[in-house]
């Protein structure tokens, strides 16, 4: 079958976010100018880019106390400064807890009851226990198509890795299994991962 998304589709649940997965999930941690933390979860999260290291997630929804967007993107336009953590499955139920529409006072940490740590690099808490969290600062933020889409681009500043999930020498995923985002309230587990060598390496 074939749709023109401008023009609505046929199914009850919208397909595109089933379309394009899996996807990693960003749970992003910000500071207000005020000094209060917030923790959300964002599946359109990736890296973009090594030397230096670029991340980005995109905010795509509004809550009515944060004119047009939500915490952490009006969060980050205050102070420049952002943390992605990641998220392993162990932590399944609290990053659910953490995506929430909270009012903007609500601290995610202490709601879903997540130790924070203190970042190095940036002005922010960070998730205490994730297999790595990655301290940025802002480089843009990117009006998208569409009434509350933005774009977040980020520096890496600082990596925290947790030091079970070093082994020889590498970050190894296996050791904590990366919780991924489906479609509709669908997630996946990593627990399989194989190497493939480039032609010419």
């Amino acid at each position: 079958m074939f749709y023109r998304p401008a023009d609505g589709h046929p199914f009850p649940h919208n397909p595109f976010n089933a379309i394009v997965t899996p996807r990693p999930i960003g749970w992003i941690s910000t500071r207000a100018a005020d000094g209060a933390d917030n923790l959300a979860p964002y599946s359109f999260f990736n890296a973009v880019a090594y030397v230096p290291p670029q991340v980005m997630f995109a905010s795509t929804s509004a809550k009515p106390d944060r004119d047009g967007t939500k915490d952490s993107v009006a969060n980050i336009r205050e102070t420049g400064v952002f943390c992605v953590n990641i998220v392993e499955v162990t932590m399944k139920d609290a990053m659910n807890l953490t995506s929430g529409p909270w009012p903007r006072d609500v601290d995610e940490f202490a709601h879903a009851d997540i130790a924070k740590a203190a970042c190095d690099t940036i002005a922010c808490a960070r998730v205490a226990a994730a297999p790595a969290s990655l301290e940025c600062r802002l480089t843009r933020i990117v009006h998208l198509p569409g009434e509350a889409n933005f774009a977040v681009f980020g520096e890496v500043t600082g990596i925290h890795l947790r030091d079970d999930c070093v082994v020889d020498g590498r970050f190894d995923v296996t050791r904590f299994q990366p919780l991924a985002r489906m479609g509709y309230r669908d997630y996946a587990v990593i627990r399989e991962v194989f190497e493939l060598r480039r032609p010419g390496e």
